[in-house]
């Protein structure tokens, strides 16, 4: 799987530059011009309401692969407006799938080369499929070798991506459970280490966003640290730093708004491998009014 050390460009949804979140779109816009980092928005996504990116958007598996998985999340039952038309923006985009029937979230989803990294909510999210099976199918889709591990009951969307993040070879990084779960620290250790070198992220203090931390932004050789005013904000980005000393960190301040919907900076955004022109600017830019 291509993971993020090889990605250069950034999608991410319309619904960002409403009045309500257009600081923060203002923000990660300007920190993109000025790491010369490739972005464009989603089409078809103009709704208010659409604000998010990861979950529906394809998985890609190679430069020229995309797998598009069924996003039919549980938590959307009863909200499907806050779905866009998924074959419309591929369409405008141009970008063609493989259509697979296995519900799956995006942010679910951690590629660490020839590993991934998805939590046991899929087994939930998929009765149709026989476990054995569905392991199978995902490995063969996603050219990697599956590695489950514990959902967090707390969290109600079952993502990987607020849990563990993949450092390069062969190491991740987990989220600070060493302040707050030790028994759902325990399972998570067992179900990594026979793959992973693991660092953990150690705040000595628990709040209910330290998971936002580690839901950043990584393209290529930068990374991008939602941040929120709380006590362990610089903590959080000075160690996420230092797990990462090949790779420039960048703060996206006052990430608030869209940490209260839900997620944060991996969830409201899509990054992958494009072929780009050499040393050309960015034309893209927020609309003057929304």
């Amino acid at each position: 799987m291509i993971d993020n050390f090889y990605t250069n460009k950034v999608y991410f949804a319309k619904g960002l530059t409403f009045v309500k979140y257009l600081d923060v779109a203002t923000r990660l816009v300007n920190v993109f011009h000025r790491q010369k980092i490739a972005w464009e928005m989603l089409p078809q996504t103009s709704s208010p309401l659409h604000i998010w990116a990861r979950d529906y958007m394809p998985v890609q598996v190679r430069k020229d692969k995309f797998v598009r998985f069924c996003y039919a999340p549980d938590y959307l039952r009863e909200s499907p407006e806050y779905k866009p038309n998924t074959s419309a923006v591929l369409s405008e985009l141009g970008i063609e799938v493989i259509n697979s029937d296995i519900v799956l979230d995006g942010g679910n989803v951690v590629s660490c080369g020839d590993k991934v990294i998805l939590t046991e909510k899929i087994i939930r999210e998929n009765l149709h499929y026989e476990k054995s099976a569905l392991i199978h199918a995902l490995s063969q889709l996603l050219e990697a070798e599956v590695v489950l591990i514990p959902q967090d009951v707390y969290d109600e969307y079952g993502h990987a991506d607020g849990m563990v993040r993949y450092m390069g070879e062969g190491r991740v990084l987990l989220n600070n459970y060493c302040d707050f779960d030790k028994a759902l620290r325990k399972r998570l250790l067992a179900a990594l280490n026979p793959h992973f070198d693991i660092t953990e992220l150690h705040y000595g203090a628990y709040t209910d966003r330290s998971w936002a931390y580690i839901n950043f932004l990584h393209v290529g050789h930068h990374i991008f640290i939602p941040m929120m005013n709380d006590k362990i904000g610089e903590t959080a980005f000075q160690q996420i730093a230092d797990a990462f000393p090949q790779c420039k960190c960048h703060p996206v301040y006052h990430y608030e708004s869209i940490v209260r919907e839900g997620g944060a900076l991996n969830c409201s955004t899509w990054n992958i491998l494009v072929d780009l022109p050499e040393e050309k600017e960015n034309s893209h830019e927020l609309p003057k009014t929304v």
